[in-house]
């Protein structure tokens, strides 16, 4: 296995500090704190150059806040000059780690996300079930061959082991310095239980939950040999048409994350057939449809109307561009569950909308059943 040495002074340079300014920057660049840090971006980035160069940096404490999107989380946010030390960190060791990732990770990488997760996860109902292949004694055409492990890891980022992940980094990483930063990190957090956690909604936290979690993976496909298997954050899948093999699958991954020390969600953890539905990043996938669970729903709805609100109040606290953008990008999601009635109803608001407000369009795909 390769290891990396010698790459604190790259990670400090003023090129990657500055790559990390723009990616902290995005989609935040009309933020008050954000418009005082790049008025004096020089002297902010050589400022937090010195500071890591010389191991004096130390972020600043974690601002928490509670949201309900329904279920409730507490989300932890970093200042902005943290920010862009924690970009300018995973600059440099997503190319070292990424590599060694499963493909069938979906959280947090380029090139993945929700939508390709469903997308193999289709792809894979469709192997075990042999194109549709109905059961016996098949009451309707739903009633498909197979059956899915669908299991949550209890508490996984208030649980992680910082020793353990450490351990695991610097499997890879040999340089002293960079480990030192990384400590910083994690040693931030004020968690209830020292020595673990990571706060929700922070870069490094979305980063290391993969490498932590690789070790998981691993053993999945390598040990186990389990062939259609899918990890999104905490959660994950893994489809066969054998159900005593899935119940194998679930107490050896159960003794494997005591050795991590992690466990599975004792209600969350469950064999379900695939002819039942399948809950997974926010559809309900059926053989030969899916639905947009009504939680997601829900949330839509409140925060489209909490937006269109905001922008017709005025005050140019929130941009047309804005509201299309964040449309746009919910279709892409949307689209590919049976939610053709809300669409609809949606596009005829924005509509109404385009003439008075913008000239421009808004891209959406077709409608369809």
């Amino acid at each position: 296995m390769k290891n990396y040495r010698k790459i604190y002074l790259k990670l400090c340079s003023i090129e990657n500090l500055n790559s990390a300014f723009k990616k902290a920057r995005e989609d935040k660049a009309s933020l008050p704190y954000v418009i005082k840090f790049e008025k004096n971006l020089v002297e902010e980035l050589k400022k937090l150059q010195k500071e890591l160069s010389s191991k004096t940096y130390k972020s600043f404490p974690l601002k928490r806040f509670i949201i309900r999107d329904p279920k409730t989380r507490t989300i932890h946010a970093s200042a902005f000059r943290d920010r862009v030390v924690y970009h300018a960190l995973v600059n440099i060791l997503e190319p070292i780690f990424d590599p060694i990732f499963i493909h069938d990770s979906y959280a947090s990488r380029k090139g993945k996300g929700t939508l390709k997760a469903v997308q193999r996860f289709d792809h894979f109902k469709r192997k075990i079930s042999k194109n549709g292949r109905l059961a016996k004694n098949a009451y309707n055409k739903s009633s498909v061959v197979g059956y899915v492990l669908k299991a949550d890891i209890k508490h996984y980022f208030d649980t992680v082991d910082h020793e353990r992940l450490l351990r695991i980094v610097e499997s890879k990483i040999k340089d002293e310095n960079v480990m030192w930063l990384i400590k910083q990190v994690l040693v931030n957090f004020d968690s209830p239980i020292k020595g673990k956690g990571m706060p929700l909604g922070n870069l490094t936290s979305q980063f290391f939950a993969n490498v932590y979690l690789n070790e998981l993976d691993q053993f999945v496909k390598h040990k186990l040999k389990a062939k259609y298997y899918i990890r999104y954050v905490d959660d994950f899948v893994i489809l066969h048409n054998d159900k005593g093999k899935l119940l194998e699958y679930k107490d050896k991954i159960g003794k494997y994350l005591m050795y991590l020390k992690l466990g599975l969600h004792p209600t969350k953890s469950n064999i379900i057939p695939l002819r039942n539905g399948i809950a997974f990043l926010g559809y309900r996938i059926f053989y030969h449809h899916k639905l947009l669970r009504k939680s997601n729903i829900d949330k839509f709805e409140r925060d489209f109307n909490q937006k269109l609100e905001i922008y017709e109040g005025g005050g140019g606290r929130y941009s047309y561009e804005n509201l299309l953008a964040s449309i746009e990008g919910w279709f892409g999601y949307a689209m590919w569950a049976n939610t053709y009635k809300l669409r609809r109803e949606i596009i005829k608001q924005i509509r109404a909308l385009e003439n008075k407000c913008s000239n421009k369009t808004l891209h959406l795909p077709k409608i369809r059943e």
